[in-house]
């Protein structure tokens, strides 16, 4: 399942790329470290542009990253998706109808052992694997899952795109600006 028609998803850590995200012609923008009082107006904002946001519900100033969390966002802010490490807000953010990404810091294989065991019990849309920097790991990760691999972190070259790209994620996140049109469909 790849929901996403576009390689790259734009992720906004800084409210002063949120505007150049809008500018992209992907449908898709990855929403970092904004305050939860924001939150709603960005959602609706990306709207008009016809933009969807997928929240990354770990990193909003202000609201602790739980299932009430997860609640409150689906019902009051409505973005498209919700990405987060915690088994309890994505469980919560799928009943809820919004796609749902978990994301996986692979920092040993113990990690990459454990993510297996904690998508067996979210059933995430998608996984996020951080660094995406790792071919051999994505398609390992990718052949071992029937989840869809988005690679992000440490995204720096259009190469970085290519090679994740090419060992089987459905797409890269990456908050380099210059790369947001680099893989443009």
């Amino acid at each position: 399942m790849n929901g996403f028609r576009q390689k790259v998803i734009p992720a906004v850590r800084h409210l002063k790329d949120l505007e150049a995200a809008f500018r992209t012609e992907y449908e898709f923008v990855v929403l970092m470290n904004v305050h939860v009082a924001m939150a709603r107006s960005i959602v609706s904002q990306a709207a008009v542009h016809g933009k969807k946001i997928l929240l990354h519900a770990d990193l909003i100033d202000g609201l602790k990253s739980d299932e009430y969390a997860a609640e409150f966002l689906a019902q009051e802010v409505k973005p498209a998706g919700i990405i987060s490490t915690r088994n309890n807000v994505l469980l919560t953010a799928k009943k809820k109808g919004l796609l749902t990404i978990q994301r996986f810091f692979l920092l040993d294989s113990l990690a990459l052992e454990n993510s297996y065991v904690q998508i067996g019990k979210t059933k995430p849309d998608y996984v996020e694997l951080l660094p995406g920097i790792m071919p051999v790991i994505i398609k390992q990760f990718a052949e071992a899952t029937s989840v869809p691999v988005i690679a992000g972190g440490l995204i720096r070259t259009e190469e970085d795109i290519r090679l994740a790209l090419g060992a089987g994620a459905v797409a890269v996140t990456t908050s380099r600006k210059p790369l947001w049109n680099a893989a443009a469909e």
